[in-house]
């Protein structure tokens, strides 16, 4: 098939240049288009390789790159026609990426197919692409990372993700990045191949609202269900609580130095969490101190010994 497609090629360019021959002008576009842009050898004796590359088959190349777009353009539209917003969004991103290989391909084919020698060309460039392919790797994992970001839908516009101890809400997600933005309005920028080497909490995959906790330790001694109650009512002042479930109270040990509890609530927007969560901490310092609870700190009882030796 492809040795036809060769012929055909080069019976039509033959039929072309056979009518521009009859006239001067003519002539002179024939000599443009014959004109040698690349001629060079490669290799020796039998490993010898022509490569020849001439106006015409650029002219050709770049003829059929104009019908490729036309052609994906038109393929992408129908496509998308009846594709909800968000999963055209995706699709543009992945097409985008596809369309480039698409391209590579074509140019590989046209030129294969009007006789330029691609494999010689492949050859005498090998050490330089693989030096580009090296240098290249990290940006594939981040598109194949993309790819499959977008596919299984781990991460959308509009979630709260947590990565090596960052924080941020998903603002865009494109083939090689994602673009996040955190509490304190900075953005990030992270490569997507990091979603394959390293833990990632999306903490809204399950929706925007999420559990919280404050941890509080108070002196031995104290009245815990008095500890218990002001917990519930710092809890229960703050807006951003949700009222369901209700906030719980855990007695979680009997620590070194202190009686630790733990309070536990829910948020109806995580990324602001730290805000409400300071709020809270205030309210039970307050509390606290009306009813004369203490929050102890850690102590240490040191004992010295002497040894002391008499002379004689």
């Amino acid at each position: 098939m492809q040795d036809n497609l060769k012929e055909n090629i080069q019976d039509e360019v033959g039929a072309f240049e056979e009518v521009l021959q009859e006239t001067s002008v003519g002539q002179a576009i024939i000599n443009v288009l014959e004109f040698k842009i690349l001629d060079f050898s490669y290799g020796t004796g039998e490993d010898a390789h022509q490569i020849v590359l001439k106006t015409k088959y650029l002219i050709l190349v770049v003829l059929v790159m104009l019908l490729t777009t036309i052609v994906l353009r038109w393929v992408k539209k129908l496509v998308t026609r009846r594709m909800p917003k968000e999963d055209k969004v995706k699709f543009n991103t992945v097409f985008s990426f596809t369309r480039w290989v698409i391209y590579l391909i074509v140019i590989l084919v046209v030129f294969d197919a009007i006789g330029f020698n691609v494999t010689a060309v492949f050859a005498a460039s090998a050490a330089l692409l693989i030096g580009v392919g090296l240098a290249l790797q990290t940006l594939f994992q981040d598109i194949i990372s993309g790819i499959f970001i977008l596919i299984d839908r781990s991460v959308q516009v509009g979630d709260i993700i947590e990565i090596e101890g960052k924080v941020g809400k998903v603002e865009e997600i494109k083939l090689r990045t994602t673009r996040a933005v955190t509490i304190d309005n900075k953005v990030l920028i992270i490569p997507n191949h990091q979603y394959l080497t390293n833990s990632l909490y999306n903490w809204t995959q399950n929706g925007k609202v999420t559990r919280e906790h404050v941890l509080v330790g108070v002196a031995y001694g104290s009245d815990v269900n008095l500890v218990k109650k002001i917990l519930l009512q710092a809890a229960d002042s703050h807006d951003m609580v949700l009222k369901h479930p209700a906030p719980l109270v855990f007695f979680e040990n009997f620590g070194d130095s202190a009686l630790e509890f733990k309070l536990v609530f829910t948020l109806n927007d995580s990324f602001i969490g730290a805000i409400p969560k300071s709020d809270i901490r205030f309210e039970i310092d307050k509390l606290f101190r009306e009813n004369n609870i203490s929050i102890p700190f850690p102590q240490r009882d040191i004992h010295i010994k002497s040894n002391v030796t008499e002379g004689k």
